[in-house]
């Protein structure tokens, strides 16, 4: 499965972004959706997680009541919309699709990763 990530980019400190992530060449509605960050020189770190149905979630604690994760199987896509955002948020951020777990939150257990896409927040 491909997956294409987008709606990154800048904004200030207490903004809201929703990001996208549209999937194709698979069966979507089979996969456990992850969202995971990378700010420069730190390692990958989980945000979010969404199970085929949409009826198991899962949070960093980092982003917890600010971050949302949802998806549309009928479009192919998931979503992350970020609410409060703050300077710490700034990382690039990759969806990423697992097929044989479905409580899936570490990045060792997804097999499809989008390209990434920024989020800048300034103070």
């Amino acid at each position: 499965v491909q997956l294409q990530a987008s709606g990154g980019g800048w904004v200030q400190g207490g903004d809201s972004l929703k990001l996208s992530c549209a999937a194709s060449g698979g069966t979507f509605n089979r996969y456990t959706m992850g969202w995971f960050r990378q700010a420069p020189g730190k390692e990958r770190e989980f945000v979010s997680a969404l199970n085929w149905r949409g009826s198991w979630t899962q949070y960093a604690d980092s982003v917890k009541g600010r971050f949302t994760t949802s998806r549309d199987n009928a479009k192919n896509t998931v979503y992350l919309e970020m609410n409060s955002l703050k300077p710490e948020d700034t990382a690039v951020y990759f969806c990423a699709a697992a097929s044989r777990l479905i409580y899936a939150t570490a990045p060792r257990e997804y097999e499809y990763w989008g390209q990434g896409t920024q989020v800048t927040v300034s103070s």
